[in-house]
């Protein structure tokens, strides 16, 4: 049976640049979710397929569906101009392996015309174990497989039904069914090098306290990497009308971390990207590269893309490095930061344009992330960031309500002032974030100094 652990250097590079597996590559190297895939053969209680926003982010919500001739021309207009690229999945908006010929003629199309950057498939695993050779064949390295439950009893609360060869399943047939071709087909994988992630989405008062023995089975069997997201409840959902809710930040936190000490890999800076997400994880830069603007034979420069990937490459071993030897100096207290950033790697977004808030720990000395917090933005549009939006302004402070500072671009006055009374010191930074908790937490604590002395 694989272990995580056995990961050849081969594999190890592809790591290196793909944002989803590693959090340093997430501040550099961009993604492409190509929506090629519309059907479904599951239902989840918490999906539903048929709303779509161009302005919200969750999966399974995109703009357009692409054909697979479509998704090619966008593909290579967008690696002509992104040199940053080096993932090409398809998610959705459906399960792609329901869609096998659309996904899988696309993938072709990505590999003879892209073939640098590396291809992601992800998928519910109902008929992966049908899929293994053609993953194979067309140089398929990273699956990942949303697995919520490994007991029937668990996820007949989450699937009402499957469909598979022409049956219909469901309840606590429908999940066995699933579970059982889910942890078959990452065995599958996993034995062939593969690297898989596993997706669980945490639903309080469903799944929550089982999820710690989905992480154990899923990493016996040779997954590389879980990632447990927050619940995200689609408007008319079977779990809307239910009333359920997602998870506190500090539930999910300490999920996290209880996974974490099992030795399980755990990704903390996951964004619940839309299925037609384009650019750094934290940004969607989908609408900046319209299909009628890409161009019908576009120029992709290999050397200039190489050249640029090799210099992010540079980038990160540093970083890496710097982080190891800050790492050596660390051991003093924490101080819990959140940041509001529009990705690069960057303080530069606005308290009131923020739609998620990305939080750290530091002891002054290394700087750890742990995880990402979703909210409702205080401000829309133009709209007077310091107008009356109580309500909302409260949620956001419950949800930071356990962070000693704030970095932003900006914030108003209003907002800075609550902040202010919960014991939350909001700063206005711009650069790189690592720097900026630093500096941060220099000044806090020469701020808490001086007002000590004066007291």
């Amino acid at each position: 049976m694989m272990q995580p652990s056995c990961i050849s250097s081969e594999a190890e590079e592809e790591i290196s640049r793909h944002p989803c597996y590693s959090e340093e590559a997430h501040r550099f190297y961009a993604r492409m979710h190509i929506p090629v895939a519309p059907a479904c053969n599951i239902q989840c209680n918490y999906c539903n397929r048929k709303f779509d926003c161009v302005n919200e982010s969750r999966p399974g919500v995109v703009s357009e569906v692409l054909t697979p001739e479509q998704a090619e021309r966008k593909v290579r207009g967008v690696a002509a101009q992104l040199m940053q690229l080096s993932v090409v999945g398809v998610a959705g908006p459906g399960d792609p392996l329901a869609n096998p010929e659309q996904t899988f003629d696309t993938f072709a199309r990505v590999k003879k015309y892209v073939p640098d950057v590396s291809l992601c498939l992800s998928t519910n695993g109902l008929t992966l174990y049908r899929h293994v050779d053609e993953i194979i064949e067309l140089g398929i390295r990273h699956v990942t497989i949303t697995i919520n439950a490994i007991d029937p009893d668990v996820g007949q609360a989450i699937y009402p039904w499957v469909f598979d060869e022409g049956v219909r399943y469901e309840g606590r047939e429908a999940a066995e069914l699933l579970i059982s071709r889910q942890l078959l087909g990452l065995e599958m994988l996993a034995k062939l090098g593969i690297l898989v992630k596993v997706n669980s989405i945490m639903i309080p008062g469903v799944n929550d306290h089982h999820l710690p023995a989905v992480s154990q089975r899923v990493k016996e069997l040779g997954a590389t990497l879980h990632n447990v997201t927050p619940l995200i409840i689609a408007p008319g959902s079977q779990y809307e009308a239910d009333g359920r809710k997602a998870p506190r930040p500090k539930e999910l936190l300490n999920l996290q971390e209880l996974l974490g000490r099992d030795g399980m890999k755990v990704m903390r800076h996951c964004r619940q990207c839309r299925a037609d997400a384009i650019g750094l994880l934290g940004q969607d830069r989908n609408q900046d590269f319209p299909l009628e603007a890409m161009e019908a034979e576009p120029v992709i420069n290999e050397e200039a893309r190489a050249m640029f990937q090799r210099e992010l490459d540079t980038k990160i071993r540093e970083r890496v490095k710097a982080k190891q030897a800050r790492r050596i100096q660390a051991g003093g207290p924490k101080t819990r930061v959140a940041v509001a950033t529009r990705g690069g790697d960057k303080v530069n977004q606005h308290f009131g344009h923020a739609t998620e808030f990305l939080i750290y720990d530091t002891d002054g000395a290394d700087v750890q992330l742990l995880g990402v917090r979703k909210i409702q933005a205080y401000c829309h549009g133009k709209a007077d960031c310091n107008g009356d939006k109580t309500a909302t302004l409260q949620e956001i402070i419950s949800i930071l309500s356990d962070c000693r500072i704030l970095l932003c671009s900006g914030i108003g006055d209003a907002p800075r002032a609550s902040l202010n009374k919960i014991g939350v010191l909001p700063l206005v930074r711009k650069g790189g974030i690592q720097e900026a908790i630093l500096e941060s937490v220099k000044y806090s604590s020469y701020f808490e100094n001086i007002n000590i002395s004066k007291g």
